[in-house]
């Protein structure tokens, strides 16, 4: 596609990837974000840091938006927002009164041009150039995945859990506080920091000895490593059977197949099957919990073992499969905000974006799963 060069060389377009934990931010046609902050907002009477999607009224999520959005563009990003065009990178599955709250906040609040909204999968999958791909998307709050085929997602086969960073986070606090760790010095920094810095994907191998009966069974554990809080200089022993086991919980076998493994599987069997071979060659990972080191290797050792070896998966996938995965583009924590910045330096952003103009008649943003929105003119 063109780049759409009126645009670039006047007022580049804002991109944003607001998420549960992190947003991404920056200018399209850049190769990263200029800022990638905590998505939380300060109250005003308190001073107390709060998770930007945690309201309870579209009142209080209308406020909070239009502060952190203020703190964006005034201190990051050091630009008026007026008469900007903008491109946000959402969930195709997120919550309604989120999209209409943004979009109300933007036009009314900002008085912005207009707004392209991306879904994160298929944009993410955008950087790689290619049409078809199994796209999982491991966030803080939940695991997604999104089979794309020609371009197209293909929303029945959509899958989610809620195994993400904040239940590795859970889990990690749980394992700690049974050792003695006063919770207290647990808070979500330090949680995040010793899953960042300490933790990782065991092999399937030793996850299956480690589940073992017997003792004799049982693998040398990890060693332990000291952690230094920072704020108060205490400091936590971190367990070697820790470091290689909060992660299971995205592997864990239950009768609900419900494990990350079961949940690609599942979700490409959801598809036609003319297109099932293309998605398990294809798979590809994003988001921040992605990045963690041994995941990669250890989900292919996962679905190849359950396509050889249980029933249920050997009698509906035929021929010999081998799962490939794609690299990503630059980190993956920012993949998504990636795609979007590539979606707004091409002509996309000037025939698909809702413009402020079309807004300001209905104040309503279209959605494909609104059948209103998507009749044909004259029906």
């Amino acid at each position: 596609m063109p780049i759409y060069e009126s645009v670039m060389q006047e007022k580049p377009p804002i991109v944003l990837d607001i998420g549960t934990a992190y947003t991404k931010l920056g200018f399209a046609a850049e190769a990263y974000p200029r800022k990638i902050m905590p998505t939380e907002v300060v109250m005003t009477a308190t001073g107390i840091r709060k998770r930007l999607l945690d309201y309870e009224t579209t009142e209080e999520l209308y406020d909070q938006l239009v502060d952190f959005l203020q703190t964006i563009f005034f201190k990051h990003l050091l630009v008026s927002p007026k008469e900007r065009k903008f491109v946000l990178v959402e969930n195709v599955f997120g919550p309604t009164v989120l999209r209409e709250t943004l979009a109300r906040v933007l036009f009314v609040h900002f008085d912005v041009s207009s707004v392209l909204f991306v879904p994160v999968h298929l944009i993410a999958l955008s950087t790689l150039a290619v049409p078809t791909a199994l796209v999982v998307d491991i966030g803080y709050s939940e695991t997604s995945i999104m089979p794309v085929f020609s371009g197209v997602q293909i929303m029945a086969a959509f899958k989610d859990q809620s195994y993400g960073g904040r239940a590795i986070h859970a889990e990690i606090r749980r394992q700690l506080v049974a050792t003695g760790v006063k919770e207290s010095l647990l808070t979500e920094s330090v949680l995040e920091d010793i899953k960042v810095r300490t933790c990782f994907v065991t092999t399937m191998e030793r996850a299956q000895a480690r589940g073992g009966d017997t003792k004799q069974d049982k693998p040398t554990p990890a060693p332990a490593v000291d952690y230094i809080v920072s704020d108060n200089d205490a400091i936590i022993q971190v367990p070697g059977d820790l470091r290689e086991t909060v992660y299971e919980i995205m592997f864990e076998p239950s009768n609900e197949r419900d494990s990350l493994p079961h949940l690609i599987l599942r979700s490409i069997l959801d598809c036609t099957l003319d297109v099932r071979r293309s998605l398990v060659e294809s798979v590809f990972l994003v988001g921040g919990g992605a990045m963690v080191q041994g995941l990669l290797a250890r989900l292919r050792q996962e679905l190849q073992h359950l396509l050889a070896n249980d029933p249920f998966y050997a009698e509906r996938f035929h021929g010999e499969l081998q799962f490939k995965f794609f690299n990503a583009i630059g980190k993956q924590n920012f993949t998504a905000w990636l795609g979007g910045a590539l979606c707004g330096a091409t002509d996309l952003i000037q025939t698909r974006s809702l413009a402020k103009e079309t807004y300001l008649k209905s104040e309503h943003v279209p959605d494909w799963s609104n059948l209103c929105d998507n009749r044909p003119t004259g029906s």
